[in-house]
């Protein structure tokens, strides 16, 4: 008895001992745990990380908007009319090659005309600012070529105005710049099949406009067509012939080439492809724009 009893007593201080161990781990675990559930989160850390990502952002977006910038208008066979995306631009599908001669009108669709036969002398396009307006004959032809033809209102558009659009077409090969009497609105311009009238010189649609269409390939039914006058004495740039603001009369040729005299195309040789050692060299300036071919040698 004494034997059991002493082994009985033995075993008390151990229980104890074992319950107070445990009862020290899970007061460990539970301050650890303590410890890590009231940790601050790095919310500097994650600031900076995501001022960075939206840095950037900022930066791949504003280099993919620079980007499309430039490229936008650039002519391409994947952009082959860059004017579309040009906020109010008219466009209307002319067919080419109709000549008239220098005695008749043609009864055009719209005002100033932008296609549809015209004379067989184009006008001189080779960046010439037109003090005097010019014979809408003349001009449609020039478009024909790849010309981009801004025309204005004399009576709105003047000094600072004038002298701003003056600056876009001075030495600029396949533009020209002339006033249009009765004009319904400050500024038009014209490529062959495109029309977009402004109200400001200062509008950037202009220079969209004409790096767009100027001697855009895929829009010009006759592309590199020669801009300096073929014959002087047919027209001559100082005396051009004159436009006439009186509607045409009955006998005018129609939009489809009816009643046209067949006047010749200077503007397209038909020699062979070797030119002569006398040929008229184009006028000299700013080669043409983006898509453009080279100007023929007659």
């Amino acid at each position: 008895m004494a034997s059991g009893t002493k082994s009985k007593g033995a075993g008390a201080p151990k229980g104890k001992a074992s319950a107070a161990k445990g009862k020290g781990v899970r007061s460990a675990r539970a301050a650890r745990t303590s410890v890590v559930s009231t940790k601050p989160k790095p919310w500097g850390t994650i600031i900076a990380v995501i001022a960075v990502l939206a840095l950037a952002g900022g930066v791949f977006t504003y280099a993919f908007v620079q980007i499309h910038e430039k490229t936008k208008w650039v002519v391409s066979a994947d952009n082959q009319d860059p004017s579309d995306q040009i906020p109010g631009v008219v466009k209307v599908k002319y067919e080419g090659a109709q000549h008239i001669d220098a005695t008749q009108r043609v009864a055009y669709d719209k005002s100033p005309p932008f296609g549809g036969p015209h004379d067989g002398v184009w006008a001189d396009c080779t960046g010439v600012v037109y003090t005097t307006a010019v014979r809408n004959e003349n001009m449609v032809h020039a478009l024909e070529h790849g010309t981009v033809w801004i025309a204005y209102n004399p009576d709105q558009i003047k000094d600072a105005a004038l002298d701003k659009l003056k600056s876009k077409v001075e030495g600029q090969q396949y533009t020209m710049l002339s006033p249009y009497p009765g004009l319904d609105k400050p500024i038009s311009l014209q490529s062959w099949g495109h029309q977009l009238k402004l109200d400001s010189a200062d509008d950037t649609r202009i220079d969209d406009f004409v790096n767009s269409l100027r001697s855009n390939q895929y829009q010009t039914p006759e592309p590199g067509g020669r801009c300096d006058a073929a014959d002087p004495a047919q027209f001559d740039v100082s005396k051009p012939p004159p436009f006439v603001a009186e509607p045409p009369g009955a006998d005018a040729v129609k939009m489809d080439g009816t009643g046209a005299k067949k006047g010749e195309d200077q503007g397209v040789p038909t020699a062979p492809a070797v030119p002569p050692t006398d040929a008229v060299p184009p006028a000299s300036g700013q080669p043409p724009a983006s898509g453009a071919q080279p100007p023929p040698s007659q």
